[in-house]
């Protein structure tokens, strides 16, 4: 196991579910095994990656309630292996609430962590006992943010809600960077935004990527076929940035 990877921010409209299949895309075209979870009740990597969401039974929230093991629920779809999400997930406060409750995912992660080289956790735009269970399992965070201002006043709350996981349940927790997504070097707030981003991540004691996703018709195209840019567009600009992300990654990771 290299890193388990939590694409985490509180805002929603950033991205996450975009970047975290398309990164995890990129790391399986180099060769290496990955392994996608989806924590999001709204169910979009899950989508993406055609699960038969009418006849789901196992899911990510019978890890975080204990029914199950993870290698009961892992499902082998041609887009890669997937731990599946759950429209219940939205009520997962109400039904973890048992002493140990933040480090479920971390235990049930730990019997097929071995069988992986990364995997990649797709989050809730919340705050709640999911993102703690991320921020517990993981490794490391990356934080997607928009060129605009209302990323950058949530990166300040969201790194309090990291540090406090650093804290008490995670302490080798590592924030690898704030990943600039949607971005037009043309225009004027995103190169602006993208100057205060990288003052706000040495602030917060990390880097704003070198690479930024620009935005790309491409990508939401790919989205409603179902399938990933680097079969759909693999010679646009999205493409070319998320393979330089992952690149960027690993070479971080050596």
């Amino acid at each position: 196991m290299k890193d388990i990877i939590a694409v985490i921010n509180q805002k929603g409209g950033v991205g996450k579910s975009t970047v975290a299949y398309t990164l995890g895309k990129a790391f399986l075209l180099k060769g290496y095994k990955v392994l996608f979870i989806d924590l999001d009740g709204q169910c979009d990597l899950s989508h993406t990656m055609k699960v038969d969401e009418d006849s789901l039974e196992l899911t990510s929230l019978d890890l975080l309630t204990g029914k199950n093991k993870a290698s009961k629920v892992i499902q082998q779809k041609k887009q890669g292996d997937i731990i599946p999400g759950s429209p219940a997930l939205v009520i997962a406060d109400s039904k973890i609430t048992e002493n140990g409750k933040e480090f479920r995912l971390a235990k049930a992660l730990k019997e097929i962590s071995s069988d992986y080289d990364y995997i990649i956790i797709d989050t809730p735009p919340a705050l709640g006992i999911i993102m703690t269970n991320a921020l517990t399992a993981c490794t490391g965070v990356i934080i997607p943010a928009q060129p605009d201002i209302y990323s950058l006043k949530g990166i300040n709350r969201l790194y309090k809600t990291i540090s406090t996981a650093k804290e008490m349940s995670n302490p080798s927790l590592k924030v690898m960077g704030i990943l600039l997504n949607r971005y037009n070097p043309r225009a004027i707030i995103s190169r602006e935004v993208a100057y205060m981003l990288d003052k706000t991540a040495s602030q917060l004691q990390t880097k704003l990527f070198k690479t930024k996703i620009k935005e790309c018709t491409a990508i939401k195209e790919s989205q409603i076929n179902r399938t990933d840019i680097f079969t759909y567009a693999p010679n646009s600009n999205a493409a070319y940035d998320y393979k330089s992300l992952a690149d960027e990654i690993l070479r971080e990771g050596k």
